[in-house]
């Protein structure tokens, strides 16, 4: 007997309650892919007993196009967010290489040079009785960080600037020597071709002197006496601007020389050469190890004040005196005059108390 809610004749298939799981509604009836012909449309010859129906149409987006929409919505608010939040600040652009700036003093004794056959003598009687010898004497200074440039960037900038002073004045081979390749390394490339006119046409002219560059004595009129050459100075680093990081450096360098060709028991003498420079770092000199060097102040001695000293430096050596006459003039009306003469006189404890 049929349950309450069933039609009179039974429910539908018979009433078999086995077959009750299996009857389609409507709505899957139309959802079938497969639908069969009507009889009439039968009829027709050559007609298949169903047809294909097109799927049906979803409205709406896909699950998989929602979670692809979202996921790319995620990719571009990091990026704007990393955009506008990135610890890097934006590069500066980098400004050319100014020429370099340099002064050139000779210092002229106001005696004879003292003198000594044993160097040792020399500098143990001298203030440069406790100068460090090489690049002993060129250390560096505790290194901290800066607003903009981290630890590794100061440490970099510190590091040409000491190598700069070492290579320019401290190794024979440039101080006596023709090599400059080891130094003009070292300068942005900026100011290399500043630096090879200087090499090849030298003038007293506060941009184009040998010896603004570097530490150059002749060969063919003194050598050294002792090759451990003393140092003492210090190195200082800076932020200039955001983009920039400076280092000025001031040492004075003590060297030990003889006239070229004399043998060991000719007197040797000291000769000193206080130097100032000032290097300017930008990213790009950082990332090659390259320096804008745009100061240079020399000051040297016991020399004469009578010879230029732009090709090269002019030691006066043991028991030598500097000339009485006063340094070349300068015309304030020629157009091709830079600087004016400069000289100073060596002061009497600069020497050695023999």
């Amino acid at each position: 007997m049929g349950e309450p809610s069933d039609p009179p004749e039974g429910a539908p298939g018979g009433g078999d309650d086995e077959y009750r799981s299996v009857v389609f509604d409507e709505t899957f009836v139309r959802a079938a892919r497969l639908q069969e012909f009507s009889a009439q449309e039968r009829i027709t010859d050559h007609t298949p007993a169903v047809r294909r129906l097109p799927p049906a149409r979803r409205s709406g987006l896909s699950r998989q196009a929602l979670v692809l929409i979202l996921l790319i919505a995620v990719a571009f608010g990091t990026a704007v967010y990393m955009g506008v939040r990135h610890p890097y600040r934006t590069p500066v652009a980098a400004r050319p290489a100014e020429p370099l700036r340099m002064t050139v003093v000779p210092l002229a004794p106001e005696g004879a040079v003292p003198g000594a056959r044993d160097v040792g003598l020399l500098y143990a009687h001298s203030p440069a009785a406790g100068f460090r010898a090489g690049a002993e004497g060129v250390p560096l200074p505790p290194t901290r960080r800066t607003a903009n440039f981290s630890d590794d960037q100061v440490v970099t900038a510190l590091l040409t600037a000491q190598d700069y002073v070492v290579r320019s004045a401290l190794d024979p081979a440039v101080i006596t020597g023709g090599e400059t390749r080891t130094v003009r390394v070292l300068l942005d490339s900026g100011q290399q071709e500043q630096f090879d006119e200087s090499m090849h046409r030298p003038a007293a002219d506060g941009r184009h002197a040998v010896t603004g560059w570097l530490v150059r004595f002749d060969p063919a009129r003194v050598r050294l006496a002792d090759p451990h050459i003393r140092v003492r100075g210090t190195l200082q680093a800076a932020e200039a601007d955001s983009g920039t990081l400076e280092v000025t450096t001031d040492h004075t360098v003590v060297y030990a020389l003889r006239p070229a060709g004399a043998g060991r028991d000719a007197e040797a003498s000291l000769f000193t050469v206080r130097r100032e420079l000032r290097f300017r770092f930008d990213r790009e000199d950082l990332r090659l190890r390259q320096a804008e060097l745009v100061v240079s102040h020399v000051q040297a001695g016991p020399q004469s004040c009578t010879q230029d000293p732009s090709p090269h430096l002019h030691p006066l050596l043991a028991g030598q005196r500097a000339p009485r006459t006063p340094p070349p003039g300068t015309n304030p009306y020629a157009p091709d005059t830079t600087t004016p003469a400069l000289c100073g006189t060596l002061s009497e404890a600069a020497q050695p108390k023999l």
